[in-house]
């Protein structure tokens, strides 16, 4: 299997916003609404303090994390995996690449809200994540069924 090659993007190029779509597009379950619009991706990337960190076999996108860090603070907004490629550690990978970007930006601490039914929310435990916090019935799925909407804080650790 071919090594995964991750890259980081506070400017991504068109292909980089190609990329992260088509995982996207792949990865979010359409009943919970969580995928962005290429639209919001580029408006966001368009803020200062923004990364887009995407990992590639070969040329083929399998995952991306976007997140945005400002005054010490970061927020993972998005990470995800094509499914097709769940397993392999991607995603680990693309989270620790996060949490580097952030740490080089000068956040102490990441920030992050999921679905509590996510399965991504082991990944955040071990990556040392610790929930603060349960939002009662904070999301509302495109089938009438609500979430709860779990935040977790991670501290980085300064060299």
């Amino acid at each position: 299997m071919t090594d995964l090659r991750i890259t980081a993007h506070d400017a991504p190029a068109e292909q980089d916003i190609a990329d992260t779509m088509a995982v996207m597009s792949l990865a979010f379950d359409p009943r919970f609404g969580e995928a962005w619009s290429a639209q919001q991706l580029r408006s966001m990337m368009a803020m200062p303090g923004s990364a887009l960190v995407i990992g590639r076999l070969d040329d083929r996108p399998v995952g991306f994390g976007l997140l945005r860090a400002i005054a010490g603070e970061a927020e993972l907004l998005l990470l995800a995996v094509d499914p097709a490629d769940r397993g392999h550690g991607h995603g680990r990978r693309i989270l620790d690449r996060c949490l580097m970007v952030a740490e080089r930006s000068g956040a102490e601490s990441v920030f992050l809200e999921v679905r509590d039914t996510n399965p991504a929310v082991h990944l955040y435990g071990k990556a040392g994540f610790n929930q603060y916090s349960r939002r009662k019935d904070y999301y509302l799925g495109s089938d009438g069924c609500r979430y709860d909407a779990l935040s977790f804080k991670a501290v980085l650790v300064r060299n």
